[in-house]
């Protein structure tokens, strides 16, 4: 029987070391790359770079040959939430069980320290040593993926809905809508990239862009649930926080046992797609339950 824990812990292991070795390696004030490392190295649970490894692995590749874009997608992550904790933001004072960036250092610093992340993720990308133009074309298109799901077209449009929505009743179209944008924008690019790198076939990509919308959306649904519901001492930041700001969310619209069900239906979606997939996507179909069924 596949051990989702062990996996994570593997992946998460390998993924941080590569993270403090490309930190080390870069020289720079040492306010500025210790902001960036207290943020980069809180203790995340690494699922979007997981899920790029674990997608590369369902295709036949290897995890060293995604490990770039895996840290690359993490920096973006992480560069994402110390921006949605500013005080212009969400102006949230804990995150992962530690005094946000902002917090820890200084509103200017923490700007500057996701800024730099960004900057750094989009190095990292066009930093690969390539043979040949066919591996060329491929970083190419990861880059292109990346840019969008990152950019004014997904992840940023989405959180600007989520602002602009504030105190509003969305549609449930609306809000999947602005969740697809805000978070599975992103963790569809995770999935795209391994699956890209790995050599993946048009099917198997296909196929995989399925499960990737859907444990995207799924994902959403329970973070929603959790910040009804959920343990703050687990999960590391308050909850409640979006019925305080007045924010559509699952919850509010479906109730919370009609949430968990959108939520295992989506899971159960995911796990469809990977139907045509041997035992190398046994990760994948872990973490699709995983997701829904998280504590933080």
């Amino acid at each position: 029987m596949f051990d989702l824990n062990s996996y994570l812990v593997s992946k998460s292991n390998y993924i941080n070391k590569s993270l403090n070795e490309i930190l080390r390696d870069r020289l720079s004030s040492i306010r500025i790359v210790s902001a960036m490392e207290y943020s980069l190295m809180a203790g995340g649970k690494r699922i979007r770079p997981v899920l790029c490894i674990a997608a590369a692995e369902a295709v036949g590749g290897k995890a060293d040959k995604v490990l770039p874009a895996a840290c690359a997608i993490e920096m973006i992550h992480t560069y994402s939430l110390i921006h949605d904790d500013l005080p212009a933001i969400d102006n949230d004072d804990f995150r992962r069980g530690k005094p946000t960036c902002h917090v820890a250092f200084d509103e200017a610093t923490a700007i500057l320290a996701g800024d730099a992340l960004l900057t750094l993720a989009f190095q990292i990308l066009s930093s690969i040593e390539l043979k040949n133009e066919y591996y060329a074309s491929k970083w190419l298109s990861v880059i292109c993926a990346v840019s969008r799901a990152a950019g004014y077209q997904g992840m940023i449009e989405g959180q600007m809905r989520d602002i602009a929505s504030e105190g509003l009743m969305l549609t449930l179209n609306e809000l999947e809508e602005m969740h697809s944008l805000k978070t599975g924008a992103i963790i569809e690019a995770s999935i795209y990239c391994g699956a890209i790198i790995g050599n993946g076939n048009i099917e198997q990509i296909k196929q995989l862009g399925v499960y990737a919308k859907n444990i995207g959306l799924a994902f959403q649904v329970t973070d929603d649930i959790l910040n009804v519901e959920g343990d703050p001492k687990i999960m590391g930041k308050a909850v409640g926080t979006d019925k305080n700001r007045k924010k559509s969310t699952y919850p509010s619209i479906m109730g919370i046992d009609k949430s968990r069900e959108f939520a295992e239906k989506l899971a159960g979606n995911a796990l469809q797609a990977l139907d045509g997939f041997d035992n190398r996507s046994d990760p994948l179909r872990a973490i699709a339950g995983y997701i829904v069924e998280r504590k933080k």
